[in-house]
């Protein structure tokens, strides 16, 4: 069996891009929601900073689209590759 790359791709990308203004907008309305999760996703992609208001909530979302799509192009590449390899793998 192999993954469709560009299917696997959007469907990640959509996913981790609703979670993120979800939260984030869930911990504008209640401060404290999400809060380490949060921090830690500010961490890592520049510009957002939590509780900041909408315009940070609308960059981590942004962030998390594509981190979230090239996440699972990458995962659905490797496990065509790893499954093509692997004795009785897909062809």
């Amino acid at each position: 069996m192999r993954l469709d790359v560009t299917a696997l791709a959007l469907t990640a990308g959509l996913l981790w891009g609703a979670a993120m203004p979800i939260v984030a907008s869930a911990n504008v309305i209640w401060p404290g929601y999400g809060q380490a999760f949060l921090a830690l996703v500010a961490s890592v992609y520049p510009g957002y900073r939590p509780a900041a208001g909408a315009g940070s909530v609308v960059i981590g979302t942004l962030y998390a689209l594509v981190v979230g799509a090239v996440g699972g192009g990458v995962f659905a590449w490797m496990y065509n590759l790893f499954a093509r390899r692997r004795p009785g793998g897909a062809a």
